[in-house]
């Protein structure tokens, strides 16, 4: 392992700064992840649709008990077509498809509502069939477009509706003959009262009435519009965040993540606190890896990587980076513990464990065996973001330097464990689990570069 003189640095950075690149991997994440969530919005505005148009005919059945009502489920029939095709080809606003599948609705809505019934066995004017509220209907199409999390379709649809609702009511008005006996009958039974006569007038098409439903149509279509792009802002912002605890989980354990992701901007301050500092490297990994093809290194260190991340994360530590065939790892950061000393200990013990259970794997398979050495050291260390325009959360000092020196000085002390005195007493300070220190034997005082004092240490046996 390369001497290391300067204390290493952690791999996460908080995202106060980040470069461009960031920006666009994380903004990309967040796009998918939106647009992963507006398509199963479009599949249950579909499924809703199934859903309400049976309903809907249900409840004409019993509004008319007749079966000229079929003609008005033929309708109902061309609206679950027509959601059918959306989902085979809409893409959530950003197909025209789409788009003109939600004008055949409004369409085919307004058609159905407008003609009268050609299966009716009465016939009455134009204007009565205003009479009978079907405005509403239009309502279940627009609660059905906030499911698929585009305010731009639900602002389309309120427009289009009102748009094409007037223009019905417009031709209607223009184009229908005025039965103006039927107007004078009306008149006559209602005679002295102008108001009675205007709304009880089966000719009158009561524009005024018209114009109230769509203007109160509008409003709630961009009250709605608003709505649906507020929950997308807070949908993305919840993607980020999703992104971010992620991130977390690659260089923290789980109970660490739950910690962070409860506490705003935990990492910031800098600070010094008592952690415990652990460095594993392989030894002879020069030799182990000549001659190999490239990729099967690759392979190796992956599988190595692997196996040691899940013990550190397994004892609550936190992965600080790889070092090319090792890893350091630190436990009581972010946030000191009641036994990082002997989360540290419980760790490496566990790694060799792992280990041996991967070498009787790699005997068998006739691949050579790895033998690691790992250093550990209990001390203060400083925390906190080093850096300008990228930070980087770092955790620096003599504790870590001195756990490189440990680790290294397992090849002349012949043990794959080499730990301070420092720990050791930790440990028992704890009083967790002091066992995992009686394996140890106690060695003449070590000069560490960079300590004035000789150090004690203690090897596994």
């Amino acid at each position: 392992m390369t001497d290391t003189t300067v204390a290493p640095q952690s791999s996460f950075r908080p995202k106060r700064h980040v470069d461009l690149a960031d920006v666009v991997a994380d903004n990309a994440y967040v796009e998918d992840t939106l647009a992963t969530h507006k398509r199963r919005g479009l599949e249950w505005a579909i499924r809703a649709r199934w859903i309400a148009m049976p309903l809907i005919g249900v409840m004409l059945v019993f509004l008319n008990p007749a079966w000229d009502v079929l003609y008005y489920h033929g309708i109902l029939a061309l609206l679950c077509l027509n959601g059918w095709l959306m989902g085979r080809l809409g893409k959530v606003g950003r197909s025209k498809a789409e788009l003109f599948l939600i004008f055949m609705d409004l369409l085919i809505m307004t058609l159905g509502m407008v003609i009268p019934n050609p299966f009716a066995p009465q016939d009455f004017p134009i204007a009565m069939q205003y009479r009978f509220d079907n405005f509403i209907y239009f309502y279940v199409i627009l609660a059905a477009g906030t499911l698929a999390y585009s305010w731009r379709t639900v602002i389309a649809i309120g427009t289009w509706s009102a748009g094409i609702w007037m223009t019905g009511v417009t031709l209607a008005w223009w184009l229908s003959p005025v039965d103006e006996a039927l107007k004078q009958k009306s008149a006559d039974t209602f005679a002295g009262n102008d108001l009675l006569i205007r709304f009880m007038d089966p000719t009158n098409f009561m524009v005024h009435m018209r114009v109230q439903e769509v203007v109160v149509f509008l409003i709630v279509a961009v009250i709605l519009g608003f709505s649906v792009r507020r929950f997308n802002a807070l949908l993305m912002n919840n993607a980020s965040l999703t992104r971010e605890r992620t991130n977390l989980s690659r260089y923290f354990s789980p109970n660490v993540v739950d910690q962070l992701s409860q506490n705003d901007d935990p990492l910031k301050q800098v600070r010094r606190q008592d952690v415990a500092v652990l460095f594993i490297d392989i030894i002879g990994f020069t030799r182990l890896a000549a001659g190999q093809d490239a990729l099967k290194v690759i392979e190796l260190l992956r599988g190595f990587h692997g196996r040691m991340e899940r013990e550190v994360f397994r004892h609550h530590g936190t992965l600080d980076k790889y070092l090319g065939d090792g890893l350091m790892a630190t436990f009581g950061t972010p946030m000191a513990g009641t036994q990082d000393a002997t989360n540290a200990l419980a760790c490496a013990r566990d790694m060799i464990s792992a280990l041996n259970q991967w070498n009787l794997a790699r005997r068998r398979a006739g691949e050579p065996e790895i033998n690691v050495g790992i250093g550990i050291h209990y001390g203060e260390a400083v925390l906190g973001d080093i850096g300008a325009n990228r930070l980087e959360y770092a955790v620096i000092g003599t504790a870590v330097n001195v756990a490189a020196r440990l680790e290294v000085m397992t090849r002349e002390l012949q043990s794959n464990i080499v730990i301070s005195e420092s720990l050791r007493q930790q440990i028992q300070t704890e009083n967790i689990d002091t066992s995992l220190v009686v394996p140890f034997d106690r060695q003449p005082d070590q000069e560490i570069r960079g300590l004035d004092q000789p150090m004690t240490v203690w090897t596994s046996q």
